[in-house]
């Protein structure tokens, strides 16, 4: 019985960690936007409220997700010749998707930040991570469960980038008017960055010592 117990143990444990773990590494070591500084045109232009922060990265979240999910379903079917074309028309149809779900039911939020749902389908990082979760290190055993995982902590890495973003700029407009502006979101994701690097760092040394 105990035989039974350490087997069981040893099995779900490891898995539980990897899935954790998965999620971690999408949503912090490998941050869409603080670390590989992916998708930082929607990330600069709509980060200038929170509301408008959220809304893009809940649609951004969809197309993510649900893009990914399916790239992991067809992965077998679809040719590797023409991969990129296919991983396009999913993030397009997702974004599709998206783009109507907002018209119908936060319009007003759809017409401040049309512009940047709509070209969704460009953001370099969902096709870099639907790209490296298909063909990448690990990829022959990527399934649907492991295309969530990851895919879910790179929407929740990007997501924060965007609210934390949304929230600074959003109070430094209320006494310094340029934070809302294009040069005080260079500015202000400037010093993020800085921070964010100063942080890993100081992160890194404490878990060696």
């Amino acid at each position: 019985m105990s035989a039974r117990a350490e087997r069981s143990g040893t099995v779900t444990a490891p898995a539980r960690e990897t899935a954790l773990g998965s999620f971690a590494r999408a949503a912090i070591e490998r941050n869409p936007a603080a670390v590989q500084l992916l998708g930082l045109c929607p990330l600069l232009a709509v980060s200038n409220t929170v509301a408008n922060a959220a809304g893009l990265a809940v649609a951004s979240a969809g197309v993510l997700i649900g893009s990914s999910l399916l790239a992991a379903v067809l992965r077998r079917i679809i040719p590797a010749q023409v991969r990129l074309p296919c991983y396009v028309l999913l993030i397009a149809t997702f974004t599709t998707v998206a783009m109507l779900l907002m018209q119908a039911y936060a319009f007003e939020l759809y017409q401040r930040i049309a512009l940047f749902v709509q070209i969704i389908v460009t953001n370099c990082m969902i096709l870099a991570h639907i790209e490296r979760s298909q063909t990448g290190a690990g990829a022959a055993r990527s399934g649907i469960l492991r295309a969530l995982v990851s895919s879910s902590g790179a929407a929740a890495g990007f997501a924060l980038a965007l609210l934390v973003m949304g929230a600074v700029r959003e109070f430094l407009a209320l006494g310094f008017p340029l934070a809302a502006m294009a040069p005080g979101a260079f500015l202000v994701a400037g010093v993020l960055l800085a921070l964010t690097r100063v942080a890993q760092r100081f992160l890194e040394n404490h878990v060696r010592h």
